[in-house]
């Protein structure tokens, strides 16, 4: 491979200034060859057109970029000056050293890699599920509850614990080794590195969410490289929420979910599937969370979409329609969780009786894009792993998990029919939790905290599962397992699962802090655990910890060791020849 030196420099005019300019893409960024990104150089103060000298390579920026850049004498948003080049497009693969200075002042220099893909694709299909915030022990917990454990041996497996190939993915963003659940699922479906709350964008001084230099998303890639490729979303978030945007969107703020229903629009998904309906209706509609007249499902009927509101029409849907585009939306914000929806009913289930679970959508979403011959890339997410983690709502959380394990074990069976299916399990982000044994009611001793076994005294849960469908009868047996979180706000632990409904851990008081929730303070042996976050915290929160990611079928083999979660996106389109015409 040739190697193409871009050399990107810029400097500040005023003589004695420090160089303090900003270049975008930024330093050590993958670029996937063919496709487009903006190209923006930020001075730190008004500088002149003249005085601004951007090389690659030696040579004019422009004769690589392929145009001359937009120069800014004053952006609204700074009294400063910037270059900006929007859709730009690089097709030889290389090493690129970018340059870009300012007479009186030193360069900035960084450097991009630009990388090709394989002539032929080896996979025809990509499942890239998706457990928001599940970390090893969830996954650990869901064994357990699920599968049952016997002289320390696990019962049987998860359909997880069989992906053969295995990595460990580092979550971190361009503004902190803390993430949330938008720059780590944009650099899965971009290949680039964001900053927290930022979608397929990074993080300049604009102040408009949307004007911020744009990568493009996976979505984008495949209209782009392979039109006749199908695109499928399933989440039992809404649609909007941070995950299933990723593949869509471009914005500073996970926030605009009105703007991302349009940019959902804009690359149109043959299969979109989820909560957050309230994001589609015109304002004038009640329950409408928009602040237009725009009718989002009649855009997407017009399209020729099947709509399906409820579990019996999407089966319906998926069976029936001809133009293989479904848009299911089952809630007008997240799904409830199978807990809630299958067995307490509690929640939201009394509004939305029959909303389809994660393995219906999964099964409906294969159902539609596999009748493509051309193959598609399907995204699924278990969203609520991670919404019933942050208030630490164990037991909900690991059902949680277990569903999304049956949803692999949907893409599994799919793979065994379709070898050149390439299925990633992993993801993206953790949570600070661990299962540290048994809460055995039968113990002695008044305190609950007596009533914990750890080592020899931890024994093993009395969960049931009885009609084999790999969900405990009941969550709210005698010995059940031990969750705790190592970060929390106030809040009073109860030992126990929640029965009527998901855990409000902490509320605010007069003074706008966040403080333990009073009415779990009565309930038998509750002891409140004074936090250790900031108090304009009401729920756990993220952690650092590297994810597990495990992986099967054709590219997978690419997917070991220690990986940025940037750079799964390469894996994923050296596999489709994204960066090779098609």
């Amino acid at each position: 491979m040739r190697h193409y030196w871009l050399v990107a420099t810029a400097v500040a005019l005023v003589p004695g200034v420090a160089g303090a300019q900003t270049i975008y893409p930024i330093d050590r960024a993958t670029i996937l060859s063919g496709s487009k990104f903006d190209f923006k150089v930020e001075f730190p103060e008004v500088v002149k057109e003249a005085d601004v000298k951007i090389l690659v390579n030696g040579e004019d920026y422009a004769s690589v970029l392929g145009k001359k850049a937009e120069f800014i004498e004053k952006e609204k948003d700074a009294d400063a000056s910037a270059v900006r080049l929007d859709d730009v497009v690089i097709t030889k693969p290389g090493t690129y050293k970018i340059e870009a200075s300012v007479a009186g002042a030193p360069a900035k220099t960084v450097t991009w890699e630009v990388y090709g893909t394989a002539e032929t694709p080896v996979a025809k299909n990509v499942i890239f599920l998706i457990a928001d915030g599940m970390s090893v022990a969830h996954r650990t917990a869901a064994r357990v509850m699920s599968r049952g454990n016997t002289e320390g041996k696990a019962n049987a497996k998860l359909n997880m614990d069989y992906l053969p190939n295995l990595a460990f993915i580092g979550t971190s963003s361009t503004d902190s080794i803390a993430a949330d659940s938008a720059n780590t699922a944009s650099a899965y479906f971009t290949g680039h590195k964001s900053a927290v709350n930022a979608l397929g964008v990074y993080l300049s001084r604009a102040k408009d969410s949307l004007e911020h230099p744009k990568q493009e998303t996976l979505g984008q890639a495949l209209r782009r490289a392979a039109p006749n490729k199908k695109l499928g979303i399933v989440t039992t978030a809404e649609v909007e929420d941070a995950t299933p945007a990723a593949l869509v969107s471009n914005t500073r703020k996970r926030a605009d979910k009105d703007k991302i229903v349009g940019m959902h629009f804009a690359v149109l998904p043959d299969v979109l599937l989820g909560g957050g309906s309230a994001y589609f209706l015109p304002q004038s509609t009640p329950g409408s969370k928009r602040k237009d007249d725009i009718d989002y499902i009649a855009k997407f009927r017009d399209e020729g979409f099947a709509v399906a509101t409820d579990r019996d029409e999407l089966i319906k849907a998926a069976a029936e329609t001809n133009s293989g585009k479904v848009l299911g939306l089952f809630h007008t914000g997240n799904m409830d969780t199978l807990l809630d929806r299958q067995f307490l009913k509690k929640g939201s289930v009394g509004k939305f009786p029959n909303q389809p679970g994660l393995v219906d959508m999964t099964k409906a979403a294969l159902d539609v894009l596999s009748k493509n011959e051309d193959g598609f890339v399907l995204m699924v997410e278990g969203a609520s792993v991670d919404k019933m983690s942050h208030p630490l709502d164990w037991d909900r959380a690991v059902v949680e998990t277990i569903e999304f394990d049956n949803a692999i074990g949907v893409a599994r069976e799919f793979a065994e029919k379709n070898p050149d299916t390439l299925i990633i399990v992993t993801a993206d982000h953790t949570h600070g939790v661990a299962l540290i044994g048994t809460i055995d009611d039968n113990k002695p001793g008044e305190e609950m905290r007596e009533k914990v076994g750890t080592y020899q005294d931890a024994g093993f849960p009395n969960y049931e599962d009885k009609d084999g469908d790999t969900y405990p009868d009941d969550i709210n047996v005698s010995k059940r397992l031990a969750i705790f979180a190592n970060n929390f706000p106030d809040y009073y632990e109860t030992w126990r699962p929640k029965l009527d409904g998901p855990f409000v851990p902490a509320i605010k008081n007069e003074k706008d802090q966040y403080v333990a929730n009073e009415q779990y303070k009565d309930i038998p042996g509750a002891v409140l655990r004074i936090g250790n976050i900031p108090r304009d915290g009401d729920t756990g929160v993220h952690a650092v910890d590297d994810v597990v990611l495990q992986s099967q079928g054709p590219g997978s083999e690419n997917l070991k060791g220690y990986m940025e979660n940037s750079d799964v996106y390469r894996v994923v389109v050296d596999a489709l020849a994204l960066g090779a015409k098609q």
